[in-house]
């Protein structure tokens, strides 16, 4: 074989090689569960988030990098299986207590350029920006709260810190959700003292709320016999004015009367009120020159009728 013949062959398995890698580098697919982004020349250009088969230029010209489209978890906290932790989590509320708290943060790739190439650890940043929210809005929070009826603030405020957080730093993250799990004590003696003076706080607020109750109660009381006096207070002047005026027309009447004559009413006058005081005696009146004694039974109830003598001689 001469050298002209191989340089021909050697010619020949290059292009073959060259037409290969073109062939084999030109085209990539991308499943439903990824999503990419092109490199040119190393540099960054647009994010292919379309699934199927696509075309590009060969290697090395451009270059496909491709990424999940799952939603991921972070655990960020206590684990109560393992205490080896405890120490690097421990959290200062505001009024200065000591608790350890449990976070799940759900996060998903949204812009794999930025994702791949702004950072050199992303996972660490959000981890990092994860125990900044928890503990900024622990430290302005009170234990009470955030053992208690607080939590669900707590974590609406660390999910909107951790959303603002990520967002500044552009690193192609997008959160999804956070969970606060648990915020518990340090360790059991101070749990037990922290339950004792809960404890007393309820007892405490049930205590006020009975007397509240029973104030309300003895003021509604207080209340309604006041307007049940108010009420017959106020019957009591309509009677007595009505009765007022009742006296006033009759008055009017007898008057009337009077001025027309004087002296029957006059007598009718004395006549009723005798009535009136002498409800049950009896008058008698007479029209003579008085000359005569009368004798007039005062009591007739008590008086006894005499029975004529039976047998009796008429010469008697």
């Amino acid at each position: 074989m001469t050298l002209k013949q191989i340089y021909m062959w050697l010619a020949i398995t290059v292009g073959v090689v060259v037409l290969a890698i073109v062939g084999i580098t030109s085209w990539y697919t991308v499943d439903e569960s990824e999503q990419a982004t092109m490199l040119t020349f190393g540099e960054a250009g647009e994010d292919i988030t379309t699934p199927g088969l696509h075309f590009k230029m060969p290697w090395p010209v451009q270059e496909v990098r491709k990424v999940s489209k799952e939603t991921f978890s972070l655990d960020f906290g206590y684990n109560q299986d393992d205490k080896s932790g405890a120490d690097q989590i421990r959290m200062i509320t505001g009024d200065e207590n000591i608790v350890l708290a449990d976070l799940v943060v759900q996060w998903k790739i949204t812009a794999p350029s930025q994702y791949l190439f702004h950072s050199a650890d992303p996972k660490q940043i959000l981890n990092n920006a994860t125990s900044a929210s928890l503990r900024g809005i622990i430290g302005s929070s009170k234990i009470d709260e955030a053992l208690t009826s607080g939590k669900a603030e707590i974590e609406n405020d660390v999910r909107e810190l951790l959303k603002s957080l990520i967002a500044d730093y552009d690193i192609g993250i997008s959160i999804i959700d956070v969970k606060l799990q648990e915020v518990d004590l340090p360790n059991e003696e101070v749990r037990t003292a922290f339950t004792k003076v809960t404890d007393a706080r309820e007892t405490m607020n049930t205590k006020i709320n009975e007397a509240k109750k029973y104030r309300n109660q003895k003021y509604e009381e207080a209340l309604g016999e006041k307007d049940a006096i108010i009420s017959r207070a106020e019957g009591d002047k309509v009677a007595r004015i009505q009765k007022a005026k009742g006296d006033v027309a009759q008055f009017d009447a007898l008057y009337e009367e009077y001025a027309k004559s004087p002296t029957i009413t006059k007598d009718r006058l004395v006549i009723e009120t005798l009535e009136e005081v002498l409800p049950e005696a009896k008058i008698y009146i007479m029209n003579d020159s008085g000359n005569t004694l009368k004798y007039l039974p005062l009591d007739p109830s008590k008086s006894k009728t005499v029975a004529p003598a039976q047998g009796g001689s008429n010469n008697e």
